[in-house]
C-alpha cells in the first residue's frame, strides 16, 4: 500500500544526505554553504551575510527528481489557462504595439492597468482604491522589499504572524531589521497577544514600524484572520503608530466566493495594502503592486523606481489585455473550483491515513494546509525519509523566525492532482507514524 513510485528511491539516491542538507538548512537556518576564503569575502557587507537562501526554493529543486510526489510547491495551476489564446494575444501585443511593448515605461506603471487593478481590488472589497496610489511591482515580493527599505532602519522591529510567508523572512532580514513573531491560532493573529507584545517591546525600547500579515489562507499555515479581529488589529497598530502591510495574494481564491473585508477596506491611511497576479493569472510575468496610503506614497514609489526603473511595459500590456478581453473572473472560479477539489482530496487522505497524534488546518481557500506533530518532534530529519519514501514537503522551521526545531510542515495541493495528492499522503503517513512511534 505505501510502496514508493517507481524511480522515487533512485531519485533520492541521487541527492546525497549532504546536499540535502546544504540546501535545506541554508533556507532554514540562513547558514551559507562553505566557501573558500577569496578575498573578495572582505568586501561582502553585514546585510549579505543576512541574505538566505529559501528554503522553499531548495526544496522545489529537490522535488523535481523524477517519481516524487511533490507536496511542496506552491504553484498555480496554469494547465487551466487558454494557453493558445494567450500566445496569439502576445504575438498581437508586439505586432501591433512594439514600440510601446519593448520599451521603458513609467515607473508607475501604465495608468491603464493601475485603473484595471482598483477594479481587481474592488472585486476584493476595497471600493475607493485610487490608480494614483498604486504603484505596480515586480510582484508582490518586490513590494515588501520596498517597503522595508522605506520604512525600517537597522535594528527596527517588523512584527508577523507566525508562522508566516518565508520570502517576507528572507526579504526583511536583509535589512537588518528584527523580526518578532506573533502569536497566532486557528482565528489568525490573536489580538491580546498583538497588544501584549508591542507593550512588551516598547517597553524594551524596540521602534516598531510594520506589521505585515496574509490575513487570508496564509502561506504556510492556510489560515483566515477571522473577520471579528480584523478591525480590532488595524485599531491596535494605529494606536501604536504601526502600519499594516497586508498581503493578500490569495483573496480571490476562497472557495465558495464569499470574501471577507480586507483590512485595508476601511482603513486607507493605516494599510499598505499588496497584492498580485501570480495566483490569479500567472506568476511568469512578476506583476504585482502596492495600494499605498496617499501621504506615502511619493516615498515609497520613488524607491521602487530606484530597484526596477520600471515594471515591464510588455508584460503589463498582456494583463491589461487579459483583464480587458478575457473572463477573468470565470477563471477565478474556475481556480476556485479546482482548487476546492484537491484541497477535498488532501483533507480526505489526511483523515485517512494520518497516524494518530497529528493535527492540520481545514483552509477554505488558498494553496496550502498545515501539519503538527506531537511536540518534540522535529519535521527537518523527515525530508530525508519523506524523499527515500517518493514524497516531498517543506518543514516547518521555514516559516519561523523561532529559534530550533520545528513540529510542523506545509503541503501544497494547488498543483497536484487529487489522486496523487492521496498517493502522496499515503507514503508520508508511514513516516510520521514512524517518528511519533520512535518519539514515546
Amino acid at each position: 500500500m505505501n510502496t514508493p513510485a517507481p524511480g522515487a528511491n533512485a531519485a533520492a539516491e541521487t541527492l546525497s544526505e549532504e546536499t540535502v542538507d546544504a540546501l535545506v538548512r541554508a533556507g532554514t537556518s540562513g547558514e551559507q554553504p562553505a566557501k573558500g576564503a577569496h578575498p573578495h569575502e572582505a568586501l561582502l557587507s553585514a546585510r549579505a551575510a543576512n541574505i538566505k537562501q529559501s528554503a522553499v526554493r531548495d526544496v522545489f529543486e529537490i522535488s523535481m527528481q523524477p517519481g516524487l510526489v511533490s507536496l511542496a510547491g506552491g504553484n498555480p495551476y496554469l494547465q487551466s489557462l487558454p494557453l493558445d489564446r494567450l500566445g496569439a494575444t502576445a504575438a498581437a501585443i508586439i505586432a501591433e504595439h512594439g514600440l510601446e511593448a519593448l520599451q521603458y515605461g513609467g515607473g508607475q506603471g501604465t495608468l491603464e492597468l493601475r485603473t484595471q487593478i482598483c477594479e481587481v481590488m474592488a472585486a476584493e472589497g476595497i471600493m475607493d482604491a485610487d490608480p494614483e496610489n498604486v504603484v505596480i511591482t515586480a510582484g508582490s515580493q518586490s513590494a515588501q522589499d520596498v517597503a522595508a527599505k522605506v520604512f525600517c532602519d537597522p535594528g527596527d522591529v517588523i512584527l508577523l504572524e507566525d508562522p508566516t510567508y518565508v520570502g517576507a523572512l528572507n526579504t526583511f532580514e536583509a535589512y537588518e531589521v528584527d523580526v518578532q513573531p506573533v502569536a497566532g491560532d486557528e482565528h489568525g493573529i490573536i489580538p491580546e497577544q498583538l497588544r501584549a507584545r508591542i507593550n512588551e517591546l516598547q517597553a524594551e525600547g524596540k521602534r516598531i514600524k510594520l506589521l505585515y500579515t496574509i490575513p487570508n489562507f496564509n502561506n504556510p499555515s492556510g489560515v483566515m484572520l477571522a473577520p471579528e479581529r480584523r478591525q480590532e488589529i488595524v485599531d491596535i497598530c494605529r494606536e501604536a503608530n504601526i502600519l499594516v502591510l497586508e498581503d493578500n495574494p490569495y483573496g480571490l481564491l476562497k472557495f465558495d466566493g464569499v470574501l471577507p473585508e480586507p483590512l485595508r477596506a476601511a482603513n486607507p491611511d493605516d494599510v499598505l495594502y499588496l497584492g498580485s497576479f501570480s495566483k490569479i493569472f500567472a506568476p511568469g510575468l512578476r506583476i504585482g503592486w502596492a495600494l499605498v496610503p496617499a501621504h506615502l506614497k511619493q516615498r515609497y514609489y520613488l524607491a521602487s523606481e530606484a530597484v526596477t526603473l520600471c515594471p515591464p511595459t510588455f508584460n503589463q500590456l498582456l494583463v491589461s489585455d487579459y483583464l480587458n478581453n478575457y473572463d477573468w473572473m470565470g477563471q477565478i472560479r474556475t481556480y476556485r473550483a479546482l482548487y476546492q477539489e484537491r484541497c477535498t482530496a488532501l483533507l480526505e487522505a489526511l483523515d485517512e491515513f494520518m497516524p494518530e497524534g497529528v493535527t492540520w488546518t481545514r483552509p477554505e481557500g488558498g494553496f496550502f494546509v498545515w501539519l503538527t506533530l506531537p511536540t518534540g518532534i522535529d519535521s527537518y530529519p523527515l525530508l530525508y525519509q519523506g524523499i527515500d519514501a517518493g514524497v516531498v514537503f517543506v518543514p516547518g522551521a521555514a516559516f519561523t523566525v523561532t529559534e530550533g526545531p520545528s513540529n510542523k510542515l506545509r503541503l501544497a495541493f494547488s498543483a497536484v492532482p487529487p489522486a496523487l495528492l492521496r498517493t502522496g499522503v499515503e507514503r508520508l503517513a508511514p513516516v510520521l507514524a514512524k517518528a511519533i512511534a520512535d518519539n514515546f
